[in-house]
Formats: C-alpha cells, sequence, structure tokens
C-alpha cells in the first residue's frame, strides 16, 4: 500500500495533518490499534478530498469501503449461522441484509463518535446532511476493511462484537415492518389512491450505490427516504410518510 505524505502540506487546509495528529484518539474509541495507521488514515478519507488535495494524498476509502463490506457480511453470516441454529437461510439471509445494510451501520458507527473526522471536499461537506447517512456507512465498512488487512479476521470480529452485540440484538428483536404494504393500506383507506414512489437521485459505484427516494399523494411529496437500495430507499420513504400522515390525523 502506497505511503500517505504528510508532504505538500497546506496551513489553509488543515483537516488531514489534524487527522494524522489525532490517531491515538481515533484508536482508543475504536478499541483497536493499528500496526498500519495508514490503514486507519486511509479509511477516513472520501473521494471528494482527493480532488482539492492531490499534492496531500492520493487514494481514498472506497477500496477500503468494498473491502469491509464483504468482510461485514461474513461475519454477521457467521454469527447468525452459530446463534441461530434451527432458522432456515432465506430467514438468515434476510437478518443478514437488515444488520449490514446502510442504516444499520450508520447506527454502529455513530456509537463512535467518529464523524467528525472523516475528510470531505468543501463541496461534499456543503451537501453534507443529504449524503449523510452514506458516507457515515461506508465509513464504517471502510473502517471495518482497515482493521481486517491490519489485524485479520478474528481482529475485525472482535472489534465488531465488542462494539455492538447490544445494536445487534437490538436490530434482530426490533420488528420487521413492511412500510410500504403499510403505506398503501393506509393511503388507500385515506385517499382511495395508491402512493407514488419516484426515484430523485441515484448515485455511488456500482458495488455500492445510493439511492434518494420520494413518495408522493395526489403530486404532493409526504416522504423522503435513503439506501443502498431501491426498495431500501422506498422502505425509508414509506415510514416517514406514514409519520407525515398520522401527524396530520392525530
Amino acid at each position: 500500500m502506497a505511503t500517505i505524505s504528510r508532504m505538500g502540506y497546506n496551513p489553509h487546509m488543515q483537516s488531514l495533518e489534524n487527522l494524522l495528529k489525532l490517531t491515538q484518539e481515533i484508536e482508543a474509541k475504536l478499541g483497536y490499534s493499528f500496526k498500519d495507521k495508514n490503514f486507519l488514515i486511509l479509511s477516513f478519507i472520501h473521494r471528494s478530498y482527493i480532488n482539492e488535495n492531490r499534492q496531500t494524498v492520493q487514494n481514498h476509502n472506497e477500496r477500503l469501503e468494498f473491502l469491509g463490506d464483504s468482510v461485514l457480511g461474513l461475519l454477521i453470516a457467521e454469527y447468525l449461522y452459530k446463534y441461530l441454529p434451527s432458522t432456515p437461510e432465506g430467514e438468515l439471509s434476510h437478518l443478514r441484509s437488515r444488520l449490514v445494510e446502510a442504516g444499520s451501520c450508520v447506527t454502529y458507527v455513530s456509537k463512535l463518535d467518529l464523524e467528525s473526522y472523516i475528510l470531505m471536499g468543501k463541496g461534499e461537506r456543503r451537501s453534507y446532511s443529504r449524503g449523510r447517512e452514506s458516507i457515515l456507512a461506508d465509513l464504517f465498512e471502510a473502517i471495518i476493511g482497515a482493521i481486517y488487512l491490519d489485524g485479520g479476521l478474528d481482529a475485525a470480529r472482535k472489534f465488531l462484537f465488542k462494539n455492538f452485540s447490544k445494536e445487534i440484538d437490538a436490530i434482530l428483536k426490533k420488528p420487521d415492518r413492511n412500510w410500504k404494504a403499510l403505506l398503501q393500506e393506509l393511503v388507500q383507506k385515506l385517499h382511495k389512491v395508491s402512493p407514488v414512489y419516484h426515484v430523485i437521485e441515484s448515485s455511488g459505484p456500482d458495488h455500492n450505490k445510493t439511492f434518494i427516494i420520494s413518495v408522493s399523494i395526489h403530486g404532493e411529496e409526504v416522504g423522503r427516504g435513503q439506501g443502498a437500495s431501491k426498495k431500501e430507499a422506498q422502505q425509508a420513504a414509506a415510514e416517514q410518510a406514514i409519520n407525515v400522515l398520522k401527524k396530520r390525523t392525530s
């Protein structure tokens, strides 16, 4: 792996310099000490930062995120296989998807309070609220990938379950509601029509797409959701729409 150089430091762009100084602080939050700090630093570099700081860094975290996505899926699959011995394959697959989806990854990484360390370009920061969930989910997967490369599968497994066992169990215990079906039923009852979904935005590489989808009733947007698939984004939009409609009718 290419070394991340500190040369070309610009006093008006202090983020990378600060990040390099704060590695021990980040490691304390992670509960893991890196042998190769470059893996840690790289996991916090968003693609947009490269475009504005090419003299400082040459790599971003998307390859780590790609690797971490697979490692996370394997660890969760292993966990479900061991602790749910009588659960059929189809249900295991569904549970795994719930535990590794973007919203769950955001829940995990938010617990560690790492958001302020992400390096992004100015343009990305201006629109950060719109893409926040995707960026945080990618960060979590990149961290998993970084720990795997630095310490192996056992280190990644220890990091995941030492920090997030309670969150994983909470997600497994939470009822899995079909928000689209519930919204369909509610809208038919209130308005005698069906809700209409529109893709507002689709972004990201093929292996890690992010979709933003709105749902409307009689042309009025009543919900908007984001997810790693159209289905996930539609479910999020439907959940928000149900909350909006319930407030209106309460």
